[in-house]
C-alpha cells in the first residue's frame, strides 16, 4: 500500500511546495505555508474508473428540459443568478461574517420548498438553532429538511439516497473528508469537499448552494482555486452597521457577471430593494457643493447612485486622499487630469471621495460624476439638484462614449431629473424620434462640461430672482 506524502500548500494561492520556507514565492505572502498529508487513495464522487473507454455524445443528440432554472422566490437574487437557480449548478455565496448568507438562503427554502425537496445542511448551527432562526423568518415547509453534519461522504450518500431539488451547505469551511489527514477549513480540505459536491451536483443534477467565509484580504477563503471550481460566484457586499446588502455576481456561468440584487436588513429578515436607484438618493441634501448624480450600470440594470467630494486646504505637508466606494488610484489620475488640463490646483487641498449606500462603482462611465464633484467641491459652486450625468474621461480631458446611453437617460427621466449631461460622442446612439423627457447635453471635453454647469447656475439664480 502507497504510503501518504507531506506537502507544505500556501493558503493564499494553493501553491504546493515540497518542504516549508518563511515565503511563498508565488504571492509573496510570509508564513502562510501549511503542512498537508496527501493521501493516494481517491474519495467522494471522483474515484478512478480504472482507466475505461471514454464515453462521447453528440451534441445534436442531447435534449434538455425547458424547466432548467429554479424560482427562488426573490427576484434580485434570480436577476444576479441570470434569470433562476440553474439545475445541477454549483453556486458559492461569499460574504462578511454576520452580513446576511445564511439569512438569505433560509428565506429562499420557504419558496423553494413549496414545490421542492430542500436540504439545508448545517455544519455550524445544531437543528434546534435552525428551527429557531426559522421560526424568527417565518420559514416553515414540508418540503424542507436540515440536518447538522460535516462528513462530507454522508451528506453526499444522503443526497443520493433522498434526491432532493436543492441542496445548502453552511458552510464549505466547516465540511471535512476523514480520508484527508488535515484539519476543516485547510485548503486541502476545502479544495476536495468542493471538487466532491460539484460532481455530486453535476451527476445527481441537484442544484448546490455553498456558503464560504472570507479571509482578511475580503476574498473567500481557500483561496482563488475554490472560485474556479464553482459555476457562479456570489459576494454579499455591504456594512454591517448599515441596513443595505448589496449581492453581486463575479462570476456566472449561466448569466452576465457584475449584476447586482439589493436587500435591506430587517428585523425579519432580508427584504428586496425593488428600486435602488431611489434608495441611493434618499436624503440627498440641496444645494450643497461637491454632489453629483452619477448613471451608473451594474450588469443590466442603470443605478442612479449619489457622488459626494469635499474639497479642502490641507493642514499636512503632503494632501490627504481618501476615497469610499471609489477606486483610490483612478481619483488621483482623474486630479493629475484636472490640474493639467484645465488649469485647477488640488495640490494644496485634501480630497475625500464618497459614493453613497455602500455602492462600490468601478466602471469608467463614472469619471465624469466624480470630475465634476471635484470642480463643485473646489470652487464651492453647488450643481443643480435635478442634473445627472455619466461619461468616461480620457487622460486628455475628453470626454469619451460609455455603453448603454438609452437606458442610462432613460433611468434618469424616470427618476425626475430635467437635465443630463452626457459624452457627445455617444448622442448618436439615441434614438431622435423617441422622447425622453430630459434635457441632454453632449459634451466633448471637461472644459465643456464646467461650461454647461455654469449655464445651469445661472439659470438657477436667474430663476430666483
Amino acid at each position: 500500500m502507497a504510503k501518504s506524502k507531506s506537502v507544505y500548500i500556501c493558503s493564499e494561492c494553493g501553491q504546493e511546495y515540497p518542504k516549508w520556507s518563511g515565503r511563498c514565492n508565488a504571492c509573496g505572502a510570509w508564513n502562510t505555508l501549511e503542512e498537508t498529508l496527501i493521501q493516494p487513495k481517491s474519495h467522494g464522487l471522483a474515484k478512478s474508473t480504472g482507466g475505461g473507454r471514454l464515453p462521447l455524445s453528440s451534441i445534436n443528440n442531447l435534449s434538455f428540459s425547458d424547466e432548467t432554472r429554479y424560482e427562488t422566490g426573490m427576484s434580485e437574487l434570480d436577476r444576479v443568478l441570470g434569470g433562476g437557480l440553474v439545475k445541477g449548478s454549483l453556486v458559492l455565496l461569499g460574504g462578511d461574517p454576520g452580513i446576511g448568507k445564511s439569512t438569505l438562503l433560509l428565506q429562499i427554502c420557504g419558496c423553494l420548498a413549496q414545490d421542492k425537496t430542500v436540504l439545508y445542511i448545517s455544519g455550524e448551527e445544531s437543528e434546534r438553532q435552525i428551527k429557531l432562526r426559522a421560526d424568527r423568518l417565518g420559514v416553515a415547509s414540508d418540503g424542507l429538511y436540515i440536518s447538522a453534519c460535516t462528513d462530507c461522504d454522508t451528506i453526499i450518500e444522503g443526497v443520493r439516497e433522498n434526491k432532493p431539488d436543492v441542496v445548502i451547505i453552511d458552510s464549505i469551511q466547516t465540511m471535512q473528508l476523514t480520508e484527508l489527514q488535515s484539519v476543516p477549513g485547510s485548503l486541502v480540505q476545502v479544495r476536495e469537499c468542493t471538487s466532491a459536491f460539484m460532481q455530486m451536483a453535476k451527476s445527481l443534477e441537484v442544484a448546490v448552494f455553498l456558503v464560504g467565509h472570507v479571509n482578511k484580504d475580503g476574498g473567500i477563503a481557500g483561496p482563488k482555486v475554490l472560485e474556479h471550481i464553482v459555476d457562479t460566484v456570489l459576494y454579499f457586499e455591504g456594512d454591517k452597521q448599515l441596513s443595505y446588502r448589496i449581492l453581486r455576481a463575479a462570476k456566472n456561468r449561466f448569466g452576465s457577471t457584475n449584476e447586482i440584487g439589493v436587500f435591506e436588513m430587517q428585523d425579519k429578515g432580508l427584504e428586496q430593494v425593488e428600486n435602488p436607484s431611489a434608495m441611493l438618493l434618499l436624503g440627498r441634501p440641496a444645494g450643497v457643493s461637491g454632489i453629483t448624480v452619477l448613471c451608473t450600470v451594474e450588469g443590466t440594470r442603470p443605478i442612479l447612485a449619489e457622488v459626494q467630494a469635499l474639497v479642502g486646504k490641507t493642514s499636512f505637508s503632503a494632501p490627504r486622499r481618501m476615497t469610499t466606494g471609489f477606486d483610490y488610484s483612478r481619483l488621483c489620475v482623474l486630479l493629475a487630469v484636472l490640474e493639467k488640463r484645465t488649469g485647477y490646483n488640488f495640490g494644496g487641498y485634501d480630497v475625500y471621495i464618497n459614493v453613497i449606500g455602500g455602492l462600490k462603482i468601478d466602471e469608467p462611465a463614472s469619471d465624469l460624476a466624480i470630475a465634476l464633484a471635484l470642480y463643485s467641491g473646489l470652487r464651492d459652486i453647488p450643481i443643480g439638484d435635478d442634473v445627472a450625468m455619466f461619461g468616461e474621461v480620457g487622460l486628455g480631458g475628453e470626454i469619451r462614449a460609455v455603453s448603454h446611453i438609452r437606458e442610462r437617460v432613460r433611468e434618469a427621466a424616470r427618476m425626475g431629473f430635467s437635465k443630463c449631461i452626457v459624452p457627445k460622442s455617444s448622442l448618436k446612439n439615441l434614438d431622435k424620434s423617441e422622447n425622453y423627457g430630459i434635457s441632454i447635453y453632449g459634451v466633448a471635453n471637461l472644459q465643456q462640461s464646467f461650461k454647461v454647469l455654469e449655464m445651469f447656475t445661472k439659470e438657477s439664480e436667474g430663476n430666483k430672482e
